[in-house]
């Protein structure tokens, strides 16, 4: 007989509708009782553990499709997601990183072959300035900077990113004494310049003076070592994208910008020196290169030939033994033609 009294097991759909209701009592607790209000969290951390588990699937079984396109589809009916964000400083440790990692699963999941994430943070952009402002927060700034990073999958939020006053913010970000959080800044910083290449070159074109301006004085020359190898291999790759190439034509042909690549050459640290040669070469190379940049390569002629000679990565590279022939040449042959 007992049988009968079983309760009916709860539908994705369930879980979704008592975890908002869950929220919207945390977003107000601060009027309730405390013995109510550790009951009704309790239950809300159960319940994120379920959505996850429905989510990623658990060691006894793998998700289901079914499964994850009902649970998906309910919270973005409805404002689950802002309520998520806004009450994770209410939440215990192990809740935000369920509630961390369903967020990241949802930008994937696909719906009638759409990605309703996107159309609901297109509807809600305000939700990034949260999640950017919250680098700002030690104790949220990991959270919020993995959901941001996969809200960026996007490309509508990622351009409202790009084009926001938020993207001056990451020059500092990536610069706070808190490692952890500095690298994960870091890391968003670079999603945003090479995941959606189409939007990136026209952030770049239309933002160059002020963006490279930030980044050659605050991350190419900051006094931080890592700092300056992250930024100069995330310059390598924006650089030698050909998405990007009307940017670096511009970047190359500044005798500024040359000059700083001269002095990452001259690094004690063989990584950067490395990643400085590839955005060099880019220098070396160009055809008609403007004047000013031809006479501080033949100025330091003899300088460059001879840091090249003793140039060698650590493992044999025939691309860059290529390379570094090809710099070598084009530096012996600006001689040639431009030498007294």
């Amino acid at each position: 007989m007992k049988g009968l009294f079983k309760s009916k097991p709860r539908t994705p759909v369930d879980i979704v509708r008592q975890t908002r209701d869950l929220l919207s009592f945390a977003a107000r607790s601060s009027e309730s009782r405390e013995s109510k209000r550790e009951e009704k969290m309790a239950e809300l951390f159960k319940n994120l553990r379920e959505l996850k588990s429905i989510l990623y699937g658990n060691s006894e079984s793998e998700p289901v499709s079914e499964a994850c396109a009902q649970l998906t589809q309910e919270f973005f009916r409805e404002n689950t997601l802002r309520l998520l964000i806004t009450c994770l400083p209410k939440l215990n440790l192990e809740a935000r990183k369920d509630a961390t990692q369903v967020v990241a699963n949802l930008q994937r999941q696909q719906v009638n072959s759409r990605l309703i994430a996107s159309d609901y943070l297109e509807a809600n952009l305000d939700l990034l300035d949260i999640l950017i402002a919250g680098y700002e927060n030690t104790d949220m700034a990991l959270h919020y900077g993995a959901m941001l990073r996969e809200c960026i999958r996007h490309q509508t939020v990622a351009r409202y990113v790009l084009e926001s006053q938020h993207m001056k913010k990451f020059f500092d970000y990536i610069q706070l004494p808190k490692f952890d959080i500095a690298a994960d800044a870091a890391a968003t910083f670079k999603e945003l310049l090479t995941r959606h290449k189409s939007t990136v070159a026209e952030f770049l074109s239309k933002n160059y003076d002020w963006f490279f301006a930030e980044y050659n004085s605050k991350l190419l020359e900051s006094s931080n070592y890592i700092t300056r190898r992250q930024a100069i291999k995330l310059l390598g790759d924006i650089l030698l994208d050909r998405s990007n190439a009307a940017v670096m034509t511009r970047y190359v042909s500044s005798k500024d910008n040359l000059r700083i690549l001269m002095n990452l050459l001259r690094e004690s640290s063989k990584s950067i020196q490395i990643e400085a040669f590839h955005v060099f070469k880019l220098f070396a190379a160009k055809q008609n290169k403007p004047p000013d940049i031809v006479s501080i390569l033949v100025a330091n002629k003899s300088k460059l030939l001879q840091l090249f000679a003793d140039f060698k990565t650590n493992k044999e590279d025939e691309q860059f033994e290529a390379d570094k022939a090809q710099v070598v040449r084009e530096i012996a042959a600006l001689e040639l033609r431009d030498g007294p």
